[in-house]
């Protein structure tokens, strides 16, 4: 069990390789019915049919990428975010185009992350436009890119349209940079989403992810747990939309999601219940 467990966390550990402090305890990935935990000491894995009802919670920071994407958002927002994401160890925070800039001054030789949306949130600008934000988020701060799919597309059984997005993005966005790609999931059946997992697989793609948080639904366990099911263990899964406690959250990483966009991280994270669509 141990070895799925790492292959899971492996994007994880070599994003955020120090230990926690002493008395905190991480979850950092699940398979199967087993945790992988991180420590002072180090890992360890345990059945959570073994874990007592006292148990926990456990810290989910390094899987959170702080969001803040309403229209609204203003450069004070954004200023507060990143020293949010800075205090609590957060993966990443997520904003518009227009804030990589700010974000990505603030957070420049810190181990959170700057990421950003394309595409958002309909999926529906041609792939040349997704590329041409996702190259001018780079320049300007960007590491991590979250594209939205063309829903449409996916939708008519045009998977030609899909696979020359996913690898139009892939091509402007290298590795270290980190490429998601959002589903909205709620608009798709089964079978789609399989298929887009199986495409974003193909095409090199770093993260599948739930939902933009501006649709008609959210992240459910089902469906994390069907996006790890296809994409296997060494791809991330990124559970996003109405996520607002921990118990919530820790069912989604459960499930099996890998990182998980949240706009209430901070009251997840102590133990509260935030507000808000992501």
């Amino acid at each position: 069990m141990i070895d799925p467990l790492l292959d899971l966390s492996a994007e994880i550990r070599g994003r955020a390789p120090v230990l926690p402090p002493e008395g905190v305890i991480q979850l950092l990935a699940c398979v199967e019915g087993h945790g992988l935990f991180r420590d002072s000491k180090g890992l360890h894995h345990r059945p959570f049919g073994q874990i007592g009802p006292g148990e926990g919670p456990w810290d989910l920071s390094p899987l959170i990428d702080h969001t803040l994407l309403k229209p609204e958002t203003t450069g004070a927002q954004v200023e507060a975010l990143c020293a949010e994401a800075l205090k609590y160890g957060f993966a990443s925070v997520c904003v518009n185009p227009l804030w990589v800039p700010l974000a990505a001054s603030l957070l420049r030789n810190s181990p959170v992350r700057t990421c950003t949306v394309v595409g958002f949130p309909l999926g529906a600008s041609s792939p040349r436009v997704k590329a041409f934000e996702a190259e001018l988020a780079q320049q300007d701060g960007a590491q991590e890119i979250d594209m939205v799919l063309a829903i449409g597309a996916a939708k008519a059984g045009d998977w030609g349209t899909v696979r020359l997005d996913f690898e139009a993005l892939r091509r402007v966005v290298p590795a270290p940079h980190v490429l998601k790609v959002i589903l909205e999931t709620c608009l798709l059946d089964e079978a789609e989403k399989a298929r887009v997992c199986e495409l974003a697989r193909e095409a090199g793609l770093d993260f599948v992810k739930t939902s933009t948080g501006f649709s008609t639904g959210g992240a459910t366990e089902a469906d994390v747990a069907l996006m790890r099911r296809i994409v296997g263990p060494r791809l991330g899964v990124k559970a996003s939309g109405g996520i607002r406690n921990y118990e919530t959250a820790l069912a989604m990483v459960r499930a099996g999601a890998t990182r998980l966009g949240l706009s209430a991280s901070v009251a997840v994270v102590r133990g509260g219940t935030g507000t808000g669509p992501y």
